[in-house]
């Protein structure tokens, strides 16, 4: 699924900043997709915390091959050291459990989240151990599909920013603030393509 607003976003984007316009040019048939469901892509998030790619897929494949289904109920009939067999650390395994708890008592119902600011999501979102803000702010980009998300604490839009816009030196979140002025309310496609002017295989959820 692409978001309905990227042509309109883009458009506008490209019109106001020209740094956006030559990264938008270069990639003119690329979007931003959602592939999964949100219990899959909060427990991808958790699975990857401070680990690499390579890593993290290596679990999330034996995470796959240790369930019948990556969803709330099977992951919450796992225990500790069914988890940890997977190669998820004792600390991951009991996030991931938190997850599931929070999806089966229904504390976390995504059917509300479409009526839900963004404060709101986040808010809800880091009361399950393992999510902080960064986390809740990936998910309202990659799957919520939210507009006008701004990752400040974001090391890889941090250095895009500094590439782009200040010569390789580093910004401040208030010359952050600042420059991203100019891309609302489209920030979060905004900063889609500042991560892929480093890497450009998109990152997907």
């Amino acid at each position: 699924m692409k978001p309905r607003y990227w042509r309109r976003a883009t458009q506008e984007l490209a019109a106001r900043d020209p740094v956006l316009a030559e990264l938008i040019r270069a990639a003119p048939t690329a979007r931003l997709q959602r592939r999964s469901d949100p219990f899959r892509a909060l427990a991808r998030s958790i699975v990857g915390q401070q680990i690499s790619v390579k890593a993290a897929a290596g679990v999330w494949q034996r995470l796959c091959g240790a369930v019948e289904n990556v969803s709330p109920r099977h992951v919450a009939g796992l225990s500790a050291d069914e988890l940890r067999a997977t190669g998820l650390s004792r600390q991951k395994a009991a996030y991931l459990c938190d997850l599931a708890r929070h999806f089966e008592d229904r504390r976390l119902a995504p059917e509300r989240w479409t009526r839900m600011d963004d404060e709101a999501v986040i808010a809800e979102l880091i009361q399950v151990k393992g999510i902080g803000r960064w986390t809740a702010e990936m998910f309202l980009i990659f799957y919520l599909l939210r507009p006008d998300v701004l990752p400040v604490g974001d090391l890889g839009l941090r250095r895009a920013v500094s590439v782009h816009y200040s010569r390789g030196r580093a910004v401040s979140d208030a010359r952050l603030q600042r420059i991203a002025r100019a891309w609302v309310p489209w920030r979060s496609v905004a900063t889609w393509y500042l991560w892929r002017s480093l890497d450009p295989i998109p990152v997907e959820y």
